[in-house]
């Protein structure tokens, strides 16, 4: 299989690395196409037997699977300054938030179209991706492809292409959420005098033991946040403040948030 990433951000360049590392693709059946020009010697470097292009500078593609990895607001852009044509047996595969399937097809020219949506931990191989495709593409080639997802972490195939907003909105937003949630923990240590790099190692240590406790315990999440919250003690009062202020329902208002984003990333 020959592959061509149009994009060779963190993600582009993320998924090139982990069809690499399980020997899903050649080097040199690899392509990857920037717009940036003085991204090249990096790029370079990190794929040497790899093709690199300029993306104004491709005049045609002879890979079996093209993958979209640009932002989903240089998307009308990149359609527009197409200088190859599309053969039948080409797919593209769209890991661009919000754009829908109808709207690569008609942008494109192109019926052969999956879209997915992958989030950061890909780059470690732990990441999480939802997917669905347009009609008529045969199981195999729909096999080859989650092969390749994963590669990156785990794959969900989903029928209902609307729903790949609220993926979007849930795990490919996600690891911010965690993130912000995170620093906050950590800034608060530090207010209570704990030093910085304990407070990080305190909240980071925390939140690790807590995944695999979800993961390893019979127990629902309610269960588990009793089994720590004693009747009149530290964390029942940590939990109180949290609904006092309404923290459960500003933290789903926010993911909503992000999912109408992503349906408006659309136009």
């Amino acid at each position: 299989m020959k592959i061509a990433i149009i994009g060779a951000g963190n993600m582009g360049l993320s998924f090139s690395k982990s069809f690499l590392k399980y020997d899903l693709i050649k080097p040199e059946n690899l392509q990857l196409i920037t717009r940036n020009e003085s991204k090249i010697p990096k790029i370079s470097a990190e794929f040497p037997k790899s093709k690199i292009s300029i993306f104004h500078d491709v005049e045609e593609l002879t890979a079996d699977l093209i993958i979209i990895a640009v932002k989903p607001q240089d998307f009308q852009h990149v359609a527009d300054c197409f200088k190859f044509k599309l053969n039948e047996n080409q797919m593209i595969l769209s890991i661009m938030a919000g754009i829908k399937i109808s709207k690569i097809q008609k942008l494109l020219h192109h019926q052969s179209v999956v879209r997915a949506m992958p989030n950061s931990p890909t780059l470690l191989g732990m990441g999480i991706t939802g997917y669905t495709s347009a009609a008529g593409i045969a199981f195999n080639e729909l096999m080859n492809v989650e092969r390749l997802l994963n590669s990156t972490g785990r794959s969900v195939y989903l029928e209902n292409e609307d729903l790949l907003d609220g993926v979007t909105a849930l795990s490919g937003s996600g690891p911010a959420y965690f993130y912000y949630i995170v620093d906050a923990m950590i800034k608060a240590g530090i207010k209570m005098g704990i030093d910085e790099n304990l407070s990080k190692l305190f909240v980071k240590q925390t939140m690790l033991g807590a995944y695999h406790l979800i993961n390893n315990s019979e127990k629902n999440l309610e269960e588990l946040i009793k089994d720590v919250a004693s009747k009149g003690g530290t964390t029942e009062a940590a939990l109180k403040t949290f609904e006092e202020n309404d923290f459960k329902e500003i933290l789903q208002k926010g993911i909503l948030n992000a999912e109408k984003r992503a349906k408006e990333l659309n136009g």
